[in-house]
């Protein structure tokens, strides 16, 4: 077992799924996309449930999509032709996995922010960890970030830095949320799970 898999079975307890995911998404880092003919060479002939887990975690989305690029407008189907995509920041954790056999959420981050020439790229973390903290299962509001980025001295960035966390991967619009949107009277934004999990943990 090498370190990614040990890396992820050490968060995910889903056994043998785990490992077979890791596999795939140690190919699907390189380039950032894998096709439907790839996972099912790397896993066998029941690609299904290995890409479910990819796409509930976040760390593996389908391409092909409904409306928008949004990640709940992705269309998740097993079937030959289909192409599925890893987000840039789970690229970074993957790649760092791999080295070091540990998930490191802050570091992939710090070093994703700075490679994208984020001027604050050393806040990032904080930031991100401070929005999970405001988070209900994994939903923060464009209100919120605008509150956690003004702790930060960030306030005057907020725009910026919400096209950069969507750009990462880090977070994606919740566009089916509208009557959750017309309560709140704020856009809303689902953070990336992947870089919350914990040790052992089931969805």
């Amino acid at each position: 077992m090498n370190r990614l898999e040990k890396t992820l079975s050490g968060l995910l307890s889903y056994g043998e799924l785990t490992n077979r995911l890791a596999q795939v998404l140690a190919r699907a880092s390189k380039t950032g996309r894998i096709s439907y003919s790839e996972v099912t060479e790397i896993v066998g002939d029941n690609p299904e449930d290995v890409l479910l887990l990819g796409n509930e975690w976040r760390l593996l989305l389908p391409v092909r999509t409904l409306k928008s690029a949004a990640w709940e407008d992705r269309l998740l189907l097993a079937k030959p032709g289909e192409l599925y995509e890893v987000p840039n920041i789970v690229k970074y954790l993957v790649e760092d996995a791999r080295k070091t056999g540990r998930w490191e959420a802050g570091r992939a981050i710090a070093e994703l922010f700075r490679d994208m020439g984020e001027p604050n790229w050393e806040q990032i973390p904080k930031l991100v960890e401070r929005l999970e903290k405001q988070a209900k299962d994994y939903r923060v509001t464009a209100v919120q970030i605008k509150m956690v980025c003004n702790k930060f001295g960030l306030g005057d960035r907020v725009d910026a830095l919400i096209a950069e966390l969507k750009g990462s991967g880090v977070m994606s619009p919740k566009l089916g949320s509208l009557a959750e949107v017309s309560r709140t009277g704020t856009p809303i934004y689902e953070l990336n799970p992947s870089l919350f999990v914990k040790k052992g943990e089931e969805k």
